[in-house]
């Protein structure tokens, strides 16, 4: 793919960084010193970088690594790769000049504040020949991993992904915070355009959308109905869906799937008689059968850090691509604008404001 000057020769280690040390940071700071440890990743986590130095030297202090005050310093660290971890708002700025410097990176959910800016990060790593990989986590989650060999022809799903209030990521409403996880997977289960999007959305406890309802039709004729919301009084992380003769259910936060197959009627049903339990027709009117397929547990960042990494030394297209990014945001935004047009037609903002 391009440009390997920053490729390490032969088996040496590849070099990985942190940008920004908030939540998500820190949470890519502890898994690649998890990795480094792995003699089997060969992988050398050189450090992080803050502009809120201070912020970054405890986190390399908790995960044992250098502590970086710039960009620069970090690149000048003789860097392969890095997670792009700062405000959204930030994203195009520092992915532009890890790219431009010819480092591989992993950027954070959401992918862009724009999608014209997405559209930039996509023609900057096409243009340097990095490898460039979407931050859409649930992708890795193995649930959601063990669902995509079931699929057949998805027409109807109910999403519910509710959490508990906290400061963290307020400066983006809550589609763009949570929601835009199960857009992404829904997204690349469907696989067909967005024909319709209707949605209700209220901030609650911030000056942002906190609960937001969507209902969104695909030219396919698939339906999803996705509620999310950061005002709960717990924490639900549910796909449910429907597609010919099945129902698949999935847990996000047990890393579960059921699947419920419908078998087809037997021919001779009608002449038996379905209030008798014992009789044959009481099982072809209960002819459901339910199915666990195998889940190998694993955190979905491990394994989507451990995906990146691969990817940049395979010089291969990566599992959740710009483009994939860049689909989910542009959905996202649709949804934002939608909500938008509600509240100004059910005058929702002037209630609000009261």
């Amino acid at each position: 793919m391009g440009d390997n000057r920053r490729m390490p020769p032969g088996n040496n280690a590849l070099r990985v960084g942190v940008v920004g040390c908030g939540a998500f940071g820190r949470n890519h700071a502890r898994v690649y010193r998890d990795l480094e440890a792995d003699p089997s990743q060969n992988v050398q986590f050189a450090g992080v970088a803050d502009l809120d130095f201070d912020r970054a030297q405890a986190i390399a202090k908790e995960f044992g690594t250098q502590a970086f005050r710039s960009l620069d310093e970090l690149v000048a660290a003789g860097i392969n790769a890095a997670s792009v971890a700062v405000p959204t708002v930030s994203h195009l700025s520092g992915a532009r000049q890890l790219i431009e410097s010819g480092v591989d990176v992993l950027i954070e959910k959401p992918l862009a504040a724009t999608v014209a800016e997405a559209d930039e990060l996509i023609e900057l790593a096409q243009r340097h020949g990095r490898v460039a990989q979407a931050g859409h986590l649930e992708r890795f989650n193995p649930a959601v991993r063990a669902t995509v060999p079931l699929l057949t022809q998805p027409m109807f799903f109910e999403v519910h992904r509710l959490s508990v209030f906290t400061p963290r990521s307020l400066d983006v409403d809550v589609i763009l915070d949570l929601m835009i996880h199960d857009l992404d997977v829904v997204l690349s289960f469907v696989k067909s355009p967005v024909k319709e999007i209707r949605a209700v959305g209220l901030p609650i406890l911030s000056q942002k959308i906190d609960i937001a309802n969507v209902r969104m039709e695909f030219e396919s004729g698939c339906v999803a109905n996705f509620t999310a919301s950061r005002v709960s009084t717990e924490r639900i992380r549910k796909l449910r869906f429907f597609q010919p003769h099945q129902y698949v259910s999935l847990d996000y936060s047990r890393q579960d799937v059921l699947v419920l197959t419908v078998e087809e009627p037997r021919s001779d049903a009608a002449d038996l008689d379905p209030f008798n339990p014992g009789s044959v027709a009481a099982s072809a009117f209960a002819g459901i059968t339910p199915f666990k397929p195998k889940v190998e547990q694993q955190e979905p960042l491990r394994a989507e850090l451990s995906s990146f990494l691969r990817a940049v030394r395979e010089r291969s297209t990566p599992e959740v691509t710009l483009e994939d990014g860049r689909r989910a945001l542009a959905v996202a935004i649709e949804i934002v604008d939608a909500i938008a047009e509600h509240s100004h037609r059910a005058k929702l903002m002037e209630l609000t404001r009261e």
